[in-house]
């Protein structure tokens, strides 16, 4: 069974950055595919950013260029959010799916594990 935390939310002033966290386990690391999600209130879940077992990645339009996805040897998941925008304000979701080839996707459905969430709150 596969075990998501985040951690690293909180409040920002618009221009700030911030480094989110999602630990794994229970699952093979290195071996399925990640996301990133948020959903703002009274907004659908989106997909932002995702990583396949082989290092390709892929983001929404919204955040290319200032978000970037990263992953470590030790069961590590990031998201490095830089020149955040009042707009980026949102809780924030780690999701996995274990069965990963070489394709990724940013929609909700293909991911099956996810993570109880972390609030980002950009301020103007």
């Amino acid at each position: 069974q596969v075990h998501l935390v985040e951690s690293g939310g909180g409040s920002v002033q618009a221009g700030g950055s911030l480094r989110l966290s999602c630990a794994v386990s229970g699952y093979p690391y290195g071996t399925m595919c990640m996301g990133w999600f948020r959903q703002a209130p009274g907004k659908e879940r989106e997909g932002i950013a995702t990583l396949n077992r082989y290092g390709t990645t892929t983001y929404a339009d919204s955040v290319k260029g200032r978000f970037t996805i990263s992953q470590d040897n030790a069961k590590n998941l990031y998201l490095q959010l830089n020149s955040l925008k009042p707009e980026d304000t949102a809780m924030y979701y780690c999701a996995a799916r274990t069965s990963c080839t070489g394709s990724i996707r940013l929609d909700v459905w293909w991911y099956g594990y996810w993570g109880q969430g972390t609030q980002v709150t950009v301020s103007s």
